[in-house]
């Protein structure tokens, strides 16, 4: 699977209209859990139709890419969340997708063990099942004045988030899930100089050594999910919030150190547009490992021409060999359940696209 899968999508699908005005009518959760189960389970044959190699839940049942971990994990509070800047096209989204940390964490409930039983059951061919990188949290859950009050610093909060996630990735890696993919936005701070001034000021932390800190976190997480049929991936990405992001920037920054350091099978990069950067960087991805270029957007409803994607593919493949590239949108559509300004139509047709350019470029 490593490599030949050649067609697939970041995690996050669309809800359905009626999926979210239930939630928002307050439905009763075994109600909801029966409706989320019809669209899941059609989510899933429209996947299977198209030709995607990987299946997903479209994430459906979660509020946002990290709630699960929010939902299984007290200690947060989250009625209050640090502001975040987002940027894009049109007004800035109000950012809830998380909380503040004001207590010691502790695990109550599993992370996607709901998820991963009703996938086995149900999906008819290759599954993966996301989770938030652990690194998510200290930038975005870490207060002064008051996480510092239970964690003295944000280096002794990740610690324990990486102990809950490396509890969850080996049941994952128990239970027989053979694609496991984390998705780590926060390494875009690590591109944009106005986040590495952030990191300095707010986190308190010289970047390069958040860096460092951040590829051994996640490691040491993906480490107890690695076992034989194993597939781990890592999706970066620069934000994805009703069509806007918060960072910009090229990976030429982190790239030498992230790409030959992360233990992962498959990198999951963001290049739809110049905010990306070049495909320089990808000279140091290390021998045999896939690059999945997400070169078709979840952001705008425009249709991409397949054979700008072609000559793109072909572009990257001149830093990475053919066989070891796949393709994807940048993102997920919805990485909060209100999803990026589009239809399900639009992103139906840009996952065709999606399988007609593999199909193409990878007879």
């Amino acid at each position: 699977m490593r490599s030949a899968c050649r067609a697939e999508h970041v995690g996050s699908l669309l809800r359905p209209a009626e999926l979210l005005r239930a939630r928002q009518a307050g439905m009763k959760a075994e109600q909801r859990r029966q409706l989320e189960d019809e669209f899941i389970l059609r989510a899933i044959r429209r996947q299977q139709e198209i030709g995607l190699d990987i299946l997903t839940d479209g994430e459906l049942r979660r509020r946002n890419f990290m709630s699960d971990f929010l939902d299984a994990v007290a200690g947060f509070d989250t009625d209050n969340a640090v502001a975040r800047s987002w940027a894009g096209n049109t007004p800035a989204p109000v950012s809830r997708v998380t909380g503040i940390v004001t207590s010691k964490l502790h695990q109550i409930a599993p992370l996607t063990g709901h998820e991963v039983g009703f996938l086995q059951t149900h999906a008819p061919g290759k599954f993966k099942i996301t989770l938030p990188s652990a690194t998510q949290f200290p930038a975005i859950s870490y207060q002064r004045g008051i996480t510092d009050r239970v964690y003295s610093s944000p280096s002794l909060l990740l610690s324990d988030i990486v102990g809950i996630m490396r509890a969850e990735l080996q049941q994952l890696g128990a239970r027989g899930v053979n694609y496991i993919q984390i998705d780590a936005p926060r390494y875009s701070y690590y591109m944009d100089p106005k986040w590495q001034k952030w990191i300095r000021t707010e986190m308190q932390q010289e970047p390069e050594a958040a860096l460092l800190e951040s590829v051994a976190a996640d490691n040491a997480c993906l480490e107890a999910a690695r076992g034989p049929g194993v597939t781990l991936a890592i999706h970066l990405c620069r934000g994805n919030n009703r069509s806007h992001w918060y960072a910009e920037g090229g990976y030429d920054a982190i790239a030498e150190h992230l790409f030959s350091t992360l233990a992962v099978d498959r990198f999951l990069l963001e290049y739809d547009d110049e905010r990306s950067g070049s495909f320089a960087p990808l000279r140091f991805i290390p021998k045999g490992k896939t690059v999945v270029l997400g070169l078709i957007s979840s952001k705008r409803p425009q249709l991409e021409q397949k054979s700008e994607l072609i000559r793109r593919i072909h572009q990257a493949s001149r830093y990475v060999p053919l066989e070891n590239l796949a393709l994807s949108p940048q993102c997920g559509f919805a990485s909060t359940a209100e999803g990026n300004l589009l239809s399900e139509e639009d992103q139906w047709a840009k996952l065709r696209l999606v399988v007609e350019t593999a199909r193409e470029v990878w007879p």
